[in-house]
């Protein structure tokens, strides 16, 4: 299979309604930062300003969501219904998508990336 070369791509590969999902989630992220740049990163769909915000991915049973350590620890609360790791948490496909929550985790890491690299 030839890795995609941009989100557009990615999100081609999938069903029709994974397809509509990933495309939420693409705007929900766009509008949490819209300064942000779309690239693919380890084959998957990210979003970096001031370094990488977040990755996405989907899967066959959920979709996975990347926002490093800090933006999954800053939400722990909210993440705790769902499967998580270190820096990963899962969106399963049969239930509502937390866009709310994706745009509060986009925008924390925004600010921390901002932060950052004011002190570079």
């Amino acid at each position: 299979m030839k890795k995609p070369e941009n989100i557009s791509e990615y999100i081609g590969l999938f069903p029709n309604d994974v397809q509509e999902i990933l495309e939420k989630i693409r705007m929900t992220i766009q509008k949490a930062a819209p300064d942000a740049k779309e690239k693919i990163s380890y084959s998957m769909p990210a979003f970096e300003q001031n370094g990488i915000l977040v990755y996405f991915a989907a899967f066959k049973n959920h979709i996975g969501l990347y926002a490093l350590p800090s933006g999954h620890e800053n939400f722990k609360e909210e993440l705790s219904k769902y499967k998580t790791g270190k820096g990963s948490v899962q969106f399963p496909l049969n239930q509502p998508m937390p866009f709310a929550l994706i745009t509060k985790i986009v925008k924390f890491r925004v600010k921390e990336n901002a932060e950052k690299a004011k002190k570079k």
